[in-house]
């Protein structure tokens, strides 16, 4: 049994030497083991290759709002173990987690008696299920890869939301965009409609085939709502959402940037809509307040006057982050860029490097991190702007804590990088306001 979160961070180390293992069998036993808590609450089931995280954190607040208690279930997550499992906008103290685990443990023991070791996401993801049949009136559940044998698809949704279709994780999922959608559509339910981002017409065809399979009704963004293009400020922008031609109209101002969190506030809009026809009492005010309000972690995140974080880890991701970067008028822009070696790192680099003054390629400590050769292997050749440095601390360290408005530093890749540099700079912070007492 657990007495301290030291022996919890412990036993999850030592849970990744099982890997990830795609496949429902291990999560269905471990989840049948502790009573299917998954059965016991009312959820909405997030999945798509971009978007995922800013749709759920749209919902979130404006559910938290309306007087709801939410849970969340996210992944990767940015604050470690504890950031995967959220009630409203706060993680679990590491006194719930232990209580969890304890429950869970001797079911763990018994699978891995039997040789059918539970993984370090699938434990994740059945301790968020007990824990949310227990203590929350709706929960939002991020898939992690893919969809149809993705860890978190073991469970009846009240609905399903899958943001958009892009070439990720191809190793697992396919390498083209249809073979990829079919993953995704396998969240869809029996009768529960499903609401869709906007996709190639392969991609979509795919989900609307799985759909019509299922009697689920789809509500695709463009066709049954729309959204008008934003009018951008420097610190928001705004849009009108439209519910096809039935006169329902939303003028909604957001604080994040990019007309990809247009499309992702469009989706949650749509959830919501939903949500108060099955019952749930929103009112519209509230959640357009609670849309203006949201600030996303890692996603064209601002710290400080010239720092700017965003976990654009695939193609696509960085596709959106340059279209956001477009409306940045700095003058001098740097990059400090590290990934996953197993995304398409010479597309992402060809993308990123003629945007930027300087481009620095890192590495940070993760089984799945590019070294600096790898990077410099998949860099365009005649990027002269291009610098190595191999210890990414040293590389933040270069940032200035002041600099003038024509000035700004950009740090992207993949979000566990994100998430190390976002810790690292909130504790040289620390540390900084300490000493001056």
């Amino acid at each position: 049994m657990f007495s301290n979160f030291a022996q919890v961070e412990d036993f999850f180390n030592s849970r990744k030497l099982y890997g990830m293992k795609p496949g429902l069998d291990r999560i269905h036993k471990l989840l049948q083991m502790l009573g299917n808590p998954q059965d016991k609450i009312n959820a909405v089931h997030v999945a798509g290759t971009n978007g995922k995280g800013s749709t759920v954190y749209y919902l979130r607040n404006a559910l938290i709002a309306n007087g709801y208690s939410v849970g969340v279930f996210t992944s990767p997550s940015l604050e470690g173990i504890t950031g995967h499992i959220l009630k409203n906008d706060k993680m679990l103290q590491q006194s719930e987690w232990i209580a969890i685990l304890n429950r869970m443990l001797p079911c763990i023991s018994e699978l891995d008696h039997d040789a059918n070791h539970p993984t370090e996401f699938e434990i994740i993801t059945a301790a968020a299920f007990l824990y949310f049949a227990d203590n929350v009136e709706i929960a939002l559940i991020e898939a992690g890869m893919g969809g149809r044998e993705d860890t978190t698809n073991c469970f009846s949704p009240l609905l399903s939301v899958i943001t958009n279709v892009e070439k990720d994780h191809i190793a697992f999922l396919g390498n083209t965009k249809t073979s990829i959608a079919y993953h995704k559509a396998g969240i869809i339910k029996k009768d529960k409609p499903v609401i869709v981002g906007e996709m190639e017409t392969g991609a979509l065809n795919v989900i609307r085939e799985e759909a019509a399979e299922r009697d689920a009704p789809v509500y695709h963004l463009s066709h049954e709502f729309q959204y008008s293009l934003p009018i951008q400020s420097e610190i928001s922008q705004s849009f009108e959402w439209t519910l096809g031609d039935r006169g329902l109209l939303l003028r909604v101002t957001l604080n994040m940037h990019g007309i990809h969190q247009v499309k992702n506030a469009s989706l949650a809009i749509m959830v919501l809509r939903l949500l108060r026809k099955r019952g749930y009492v929103l009112d519209w005010n509230r959640c357009l307040d609670a849309l203006y309000q949201t600030v996303i972690p890692g996603r064209f995140e601002r710290i400080g006057p010239s720092l700017i974080l965003d976990g654009a880890h695939n193609p696509a991701g960085v596709n959106a982050f340059i279209k956001t970067l477009g409306n940045d008028q700095t003058e001098t822009k740097h990059l400090i860029f590290a990934a996953f070696r197993d995304k398409d790192l010479e597309k992402m680099l060809r993308l990123l490097c003629d945007r930027f003054s300087t481009v620095t390629l890192t590495s940070f400590d993760h089984p799945r991190a590019a070294s600096c050769d790898e990077l410099m292997a998949a860099a365009p050749d005649s990027n002269k702007n291009i610098k190595v440095i191999r210890d990414w601390k040293e590389a933040i360290q270069l940032i200035p804590e002041n600099s003038s408005s024509s000035l700004c530093w950009y740090v992207t890749g993949s979000l566990n990088f994100i998430d190390e540099v976002r810790k690292y700079i909130h504790f040289r912070r620390e540390q900084e306001e300490q000493r001056n007492g």
